[in-house]
């Protein structure tokens, strides 16, 4: 397909939530093909492996049938370089409050004066997916709460044996 219209929505994803997928499947209805690019994200100190992180985001993706034209990859470093490297047209961001807006309108303009290429385009997060972080899942689960709500089946998995190897 000539001038395919690329599109990444880039993270750490440690772990993906369902707001993740959330925006995932509403991304890839307004591109042809949407990176779901990975970050080493080093200085996050992330819980899981890029490699788990990645084996997960699959596990999404296929298991449940999110979209068929999205693709998994990991990156180091700028985003705007990972973005012209694939050809990547746009950046998704998903914002789940006005909260997020402020740094995440200041990176928009930071990639667009480090690429002038590539627009970044923000999404809403569903109401029913707002609150959803990563963070707070990981935080509820290491004090035994209940995350099936916010992630699949295997992914809660993977979070009860993680906090039970540390215990």
């Amino acid at each position: 397909m000539a001038n395919k219209l690329i599109g990444i929505y880039p993270g750490t994803f440690d772990p993906i939530t369902n707001g993740h997928a959330d925006i995932i499947s509403r991304a890839s209805r307004i591109c042809d093909e949407l990176i779901l690019a990975i970050s080493s994200s080093v200085s996050k100190e992330p819980m899981f492996s890029i490699e788990e992180r990645c084996q997960m985001a699959t596990l999404y993706l296929e298991k449940y049938g999110i979209a068929s034209n999205v693709k998994v990859m990991n990156f180091d470093g700028l985003l705007v370089n990972f973005a012209s490297k694939v050809g990547a047209h746009f950046i998704i961001r998903g914002l789940r409050a006005v909260s997020d807006f402020e740094y995440e309108f200041q990176m928009a303009c930071m990639n667009s004066r480090l690429d002038e290429r590539i627009e970044t385009i923000f999404l809403p997060a569903s109401e029913k997916n707002q609150f959803i972080s990563s963070k707070l899942v990981k935080e509820i689960v290491s004090l035994g709460g209940d995350i099936s709500a916010f992630v699949i089946p295997e992914i809660k998995d993977r979070l009860i044996k993680y906090y039970q190897s540390k215990s």
